[in-house]
């Protein structure tokens, strides 16, 4: 099949112009007339990866491998590196981002991960409600991602009544938060010491935990196109001692 067959497929899952404005989602390696034998689906590429796909691969990622431009190819950096191995080995890929959180991923996670019901949504951000010691509802978002331990921001010690959500980084949000308490990723020392000064409780779920999910969600809506599609066990970058 010609990728541009499952490009426009891609598109209409989850169109490519909802992405944000900062992002690079869309087609980041390869040509539309080329013609792919099998597609495999992965958060990220890394090299372990690249060596086990054929020859002629779509790899469809969640995170863009080209993000904020390349000024230079050095062939011994990331994702220089990467990108001349792709080439050597015609490897094509699609990077389905910002627009996959909107249409697919927060949802997702927010009733299949944690099995609440999503009240309404402020584009990224999903509200539920738990009605639940902080406590409580920490075990029960740990043992949802698989998070051995808990790293959070206790703010007040309300029972959480409203929870509001967004997979991967999403402190940048913490103002426009109406909840007791915010999950998401990649929270940051200074985004703790504001959430303690809003008054919100924050448990970070992890940036790579909370989108592990991408690649079976995604499979569900490849699987009628006829290719053998293959989910990739996408690795963690960070090890936990």
């Amino acid at each position: 099949m010609r990728l541009e067959a499952i490009y426009k497929r891609l598109d209409e899952i989850s169109p490519f112009e909802m992405q944000a404005s900062w992002d690079n989602s869309g087609l980041i390696l390869g040509s539309y007339d080329q013609e792919v034998s099998s597609v495999v689906l992965s958060i990220d590429i890394d090299e372990e990866l690249l060596e086990s796909v054929d020859e002629g691969t779509l790899i469809i990622t969640h995170h863009p491998l080209i993000f904020g431009g390349i000024k230079s190819m050095d062939f011994a950096t990331y994702p220089s590196k990467l990108l001349a191995k792709m080439i050597e080995k015609k490897i094509a890929n699609i990077a389905m981002h910002t627009n996959f959180d909107l249409s697919h991923l927060n949802a997702y996670v927010a009733e299949k991960v944690l099995g609440k019901t999503v009240l309404n949504r402020d584009e990224y951000l999903l509200y539920f409600d738990v009605d639940k010691k902080l406590e409580e509802f920490s075990a029960e978002v740990a043992k949802a991602f698989g998070l051995t331990h808990i790293k959070s921001v206790v703010a007040h010690d309300r029972v959480i009544k409203r929870v509001a959500l967004c997979t991967g980084s999403g402190a940048s949000m913490i103002r426009e938060i109406d909840a007791d308490l915010f999950l998401t990723g990649d929270i940051k020392y200074h985004d703790a010491m504001e959430a303690k000064m809003l008054g919100l409780n924050m448990i970070d779920i992890g940036h790579f935990e909370s989108e592990r999910f991408f690649g079976e969600i995604l499979a569900e809506d490849l699987k009628n196109l006829g290719l053998t599609v293959i989910i990739s066990s996408s690795k963690n970058p960070f090890t936990y001692l």
